[in-house]
């Protein structure tokens, strides 16, 4: 027993000192990489690296609060938090109520404060997924009383997602369910079935919205427009390609310099790149590496289902939006709005990033 005890606590203190450090990457990074586009737009160099901050203080305290806060009664109000922030988040199709950020209606401005409440849902959603699959853990052959009931639920979520739209969220979101009903030896025939028949949905969703066609073929050909809608993806190659082995150095970016758009929130790990070259994007994916293995390790010793499979959905989430933010900076897939976990700006995914964290280790410390 004071063996597991002691693994656990190792596997812990890896899992939280590999957050850690990307949370300080990221500060870095994100001054690195914003103070030029902050200087010309806001007067103010550290603009974004501030508000980040400012998002680390109220994200350490949920994190508090997180770990602080009974499972049971966590448990016992997932459904309640899910239903909350689903609504909150379908608020953003309310043009009154939603701020709209390139092209996207994510925002919700109430009263002056501004917050993306589909962050929230992501944390709410895997709670429930987790305690449906905790519930009906004896029931993972029913079609009808368990497997029915979570694609519905599914189904809910990424329509309101869609509908803002988040395309890159709703496929997050669809991979890590499907991979949590494997993990929880959901029949393979009835999971193959539904995968396939996502296929032709998949096409039309992209077919039938012309900005998604038209990323797909930029991703085929970015050098047939590279002044329109192939010069993200060029600008993030020129500059990955820059750094070379060691980089040009941090905050010696050429790209910042108005070339690369977004370059302190989708596309911050392009400039990393650039500034440490290969080997600090090498530091970079073993960190998400040491979150993916410490974490699957922590989760694999939990008694509790609902915890197993919270801590199952918190991990493979991160680690599956890290995974295609660096294929969209690299090429490999078509961009889509995804930020890097913990490194990107953005207040409200940093701040539901860490609860995120904080109730990992509650459900750690409770085995």
């Amino acid at each position: 027993m004071n063996i597991q005890k002691s693994t656990m606590h190792s596997d812990l203190l890896l899992f939280t000192g590999a957050i850690t450090a990307m949370i300080i990457c990221g500060m870095i990074f994100i001054y690195s990489s914003s103070s030029i586009f902050a200087l010309e737009k806001f007067g103010i160099a550290h603009y974004f690296v501030k508000k980040q901050f400012f998002g680390l203080l109220v994200g350490v305290l949920g994190l508090i609060i997180a770990y602080l806060a009974p499972l049971k009664v966590i448990q016992k109000l997932s459904p309640l938090l899910f239903w909350l922030s689903l609504f909150l988040t379908g608020l953003t199709m309310i043009p009154t109520f939603t701020q709209k950020i390139h092209g996207s209606n994510r925002w919700l401005n109430l009263g002056g404060f501004a917050f993306q409440p589909s962050e929230i849902l992501k944390v709410t959603f895997i709670l429930y997924v987790a305690y449906l699959l905790a519930k009906k853990q004896y029931a993972t052959g029913s079609l009808v009383h368990s497997y029915i009931p979570l694609l519905i639920l599914l189904g809910i979520t990424s329509l309101v997602l869609l509908k803002q739209p988040d395309f890159g969220l709703t496929v997050t979101l669809t991979i890590t369910t499907f991979l949590l009903l494997f993990i929880a030896h959901y029949k393979n025939k009835h999971l193959l079935l539904t995968g396939a028949s996502l296929i032709p949905l998949g096409i039309a969703l992209i077919y039938f919205k012309p900005y998604r066609l038209a990323r797909i073929l930029t991703y085929l050909d970015p050098w047939s427009d590279p002044q329109g809608a192939g010069f993200q993806i060029i600008q993030s190659l020129i500059a990955i390609g820059s750094g070379g082995l060691w980089g040009l150095g941090i905050s010696q970016s050429k790209q910042k310099f108005f070339y690369l758009p977004m370059q302190h929130t989708d596309f911050i790990f392009s400039i990393i790149a650039e500034e440490t070259g290969f080997i600090g994007c090498v530091c970079i994916i073993t960190l998400y590496s040491i979150c993916l293995y410490t974490g699957m390790r922590i989760a694999s010793r939990m008694l509790n289902p609902f915890c197993l499979f919270a801590t199952l959905g918190f991990v493979i989430m991160i680690n599956l939006q890290a995974l295609i933010n660096l294929a969209v900076v690299t090429g490999l897939v078509p961009t889509k709005g995804i930020g890097l976990p913990f490194i990107s700006y953005g207040n409200t995914s940093l701040v539901c990033g860490l609860i995120m964290i904080g109730l990992i280790i509650n459900m750690s410390h409770e085995q």
